[in-house]
């Protein structure tokens, strides 16, 4: 049984070179920079929103606070820990929790869009797409592999669908920030991919907490800025 565990971790993880000692602190301050943001905003979100602006938006608001929190956390628990039977699993759940933070990011942005029949439709595709990943990489991650970055960027540009309803229903400004958002995870995705680029990993990372702060700001701008 721990022979098949070590196999399937290796299949999962690939093999890969060890990051450097600077590699990792870079990593680390990198996350530790994303999650004191995403916390403290995140706060300021939704305290404003239960108490001002956007009270019918607060469980789809907090279910996209949670999962960005939930995603840095789990991401940095994966990419400082050691190797071993833990990062293994560490490594199921951390892109487990790419899919459902692109879910809760969507959530609160299609409730201020839901007057739009679509809506509902991408809505349940979302979150029916991002459960169907999150079972994947949690039981069979072995047999997933890369193929899941394609399911990403399914999920993240599946909004394009409903364009027309979320331009009606967001702020102009809201809106294209949610497109440079999308365009700055897909780009860090090259870095993603290139393993053998020192710092790689970094790079990869601030690409993601640029494109989440351009999220934060766009979701910011609908629900709070706009509404005041």
């Amino acid at each position: 049984m721990r022979q098949s565990i070590g196999q399937r971790a290796r299949a999962y993880l690939r093999e890969r070179r060890p990051y450097t000692l600077a590699e990792l602190v870079a990593d680390g301050i990198v996350h530790g920079i994303g999650l004191l943001v995403a916390l403290c905003a995140g706060s300021v979100l939704l305290t404003i929103a239960m108490m001002e602006t956007a009270r019918d938006e607060f469980f789809a608001l907090f279910i996209y606070v949670a999962s960005l929190v939930l995603l840095l956390s789990v991401s940095a628990a994966f990419n400082l820990w050691p190797g071993g039977r833990i990062k293994a699993w560490l490594a199921r759940f951390d892109q487990a929790a790419i899919f459902l933070f692109i879910a809760g990011t969507y959530t609160p942005l299609l409730a201020a869009a839901s007057a739009a029949p679509i809506v509902d439709k991408l809505l349940i595709f979302v979150w029916a797409a991002a459960i169907v990943g999150i079972a994947l990489k949690l039981l069979v991650p072995q047999h997933f592999g890369r193929l899941a970055i394609i399911l990403y960027l399914a999920i993240g540009w599946s909004g394009v669908v409903a364009f027309q309803a979320l331009a009606a229903a967001l702020p102009t400004t809201a809106l294209w920030l949610l497109v440079a958002g999308g365009i700055a995870y897909s780009a860090g995705i090259v870095f993603h991919l290139w393993e053998r680029l020192h710092f790689q990993n970094v790079v990869w990372h601030i690409f993601v907490i640029i494109g989440a702060s351009l999220h934060m700001i766009a979701i910011f701008d609908a629900m709070v800025i706009s509404r005041l």
